[in-house]
């Protein structure tokens, strides 16, 4: 079974290309959403189950798990009954803040014309059938 280490493609000179190494940390369907609502203070589980319905619960615990070993997520557990388990960012984890908002306002200023796009698309190729 390959790691997570083994999957980043090194380039000639040794070194792993920094846009591909940044996606394998934050990228994916569930990563940088459970990022961006950790902006805002301690989440937990349940939480994001509210905030994400369609992720599984499976996912969800890989997803946060990678983040925490990648140093990204911290996982507060409190001995109590029933327990408590909180996700924050990192410092470090902080450090992805500025990406993450940049990538919120990118999707919110741009989301009409890939709609737009999508839509000619589809509507071209029914034609083209």
């Amino acid at each position: 079974m390959t790691t997570r280490a083994e999957k980043i493609r090194e380039l000639p000179s040794g070194e792993a290309c920094p846009v591909e190494f940044t996606f394998e940390v934050i990228g994916g369907k569930w990563k940088g959403i459970l990022l961006y609502h950790m902006i805002n203070g301690k989440k937990r589980f349940n939480e994001f189950r509210k905030q994400c319905p369609s992720i599984t619960q499976r996912m969800l615990t890989l997803q946060l798990r990678e983040l925490e070993e990648d140093g990204i997520v911290h996982r507060e557990i409190y001995k109590q009954i029933p327990p408590k388990v909180e996700y924050s960012l990192t410092p470090f984890g902080e450090t992805l803040v500025p990406i993450i908002l940049s990538m919120k306002h990118w999707g919110e200023q741009h989301r009409p014309q890939v709609y737009e796009n999508r839509k000619e698309r589809e509507s071209s190729s029914s034609l083209n059938s």
